[in-house]
């Protein structure tokens, strides 16, 4: 466990769990009441439409156990759940509009900490040697990549998963726009994860954010003597506070730094790295030249 500079602790992440989600309960942080407030109207418009439980599952297509567990707060209801009760039930858009807070809820606080810490980031730098990068993976990627994961994900999880780590690309389009750097470890862009169509549409991608005139990808050729990354993946995040905190990840371990002095070292390494690797210019051409070898 490492503090940071507010004196908060913060529990280490594990790498699954920081992109899980699930609609199970699991808010019981900053989304509690909000939670809990939608559940209670929900609750209260049903009786005050004089329906039973039963009947309102029955039309809005939910059994009587997932309308029950809901207005107890013991699930969170689906957008589609408040979509549908919120016509039928003739509440004008007042529980649709709740869709926002319960939709960010369904993540589980650790990939809220790090969407958060992204969110507050004026700059994001990343060096992962093993996969591409979360922020930068295509939708079928990481259908792929989740899929090859020990023990296995049940389908529906997967597919949550899935939508967690699509959710955190959010970052792409804030304004205004924080500075976003990757350096890429060359195998991890010629490894065909999910065969060679997968391949092809994530190298198009990477070759589309590299363009972003607020985003820098970097490969870091296999050829290359001297690597300042062989202790492993990292990120670094300077935040709107001025701030800076670091994150360091291997195998089931995902760990938030915020102590000054680890922070500076991952830094310097950082910065290392990105001198050691192509240049932006370099790189999307290397990628480029990667595409053209598939054809």
């Amino acid at each position: 466990m490492s503090t940071d500079n507010c004196g908060r602790d913060r529990s280490d992440h594990t790498t699954d769990g920081a992109d899980g989600a699930s609609w199970e309960e699991d808010w019981e942080d900053d989304y509690g009441p909000a939670v809990r407030a939608t559940c209670r109207q929900i609750k209260l418009w049903r009786e005050g439409a004089g329906l039973t439980q039963q009947e309102l599952g029955d039309a809005i297509g939910y059994s009587l156990g997932m309308v029950s567990a809901v207005e107890r707060a013991r699930r969170l209801p689906h957008p589609d759940f408040l979509t549908k009760a919120d016509r039928v039930m003739g509440a004008d858009g007042k529980l649709a509009a709740m869709k926002k807070d319960v939709e960010e809820a369904r993540y589980p606080k650790k990939v809220r900490d790090l969407a958060k810490l992204e969110s507050e980031a004026v700059e994001l730098g990343a060096y992962i040697n093993t996969v591409v990068h979360g922020l930068l993976q295509t939708e079928e990627y990481a259908r792929a990549l989740f899929g090859l994961r020990l023990p296995p994900f049940e389908e529906d999880e997967l597919e949550q998963l899935v939508a967690a780590r699509l959710a955190r690309q959010k970052v792409f389009d804030r304004r205004p726009a924080p500075l976003l750097t990757f350096v890429q470890e060359e195998s991890t862009l010629r490894r065909p994860l999910g065969g060679r169509v997968v391949q092809r549409r994530q190298l198009e991608h990477l070759l589309e954010v590299g363009r972003l005139r607020h985003v820098r990808i970097q490969v870091m050729p296999t050829e290359s003597e001297g690597h300042a990354g062989l202790g492993g993946s990292l990120r670094v995040l300077k935040l709107k506070d001025g701030t800076a905190v670091a994150q360091n990840e291997v195998q089931l371990t995902n760990r938030i730094i915020s102590d000054p002095k680890e922070v500076q070292i991952l830094e310097m390494r950082y910065g290392m790295i990105r001198a050691q690797a192509l240049t932006p210019s370099e790189s999307l051409a290397f990628i480029e030249k990667l595409l053209g070898e598939m054809t």
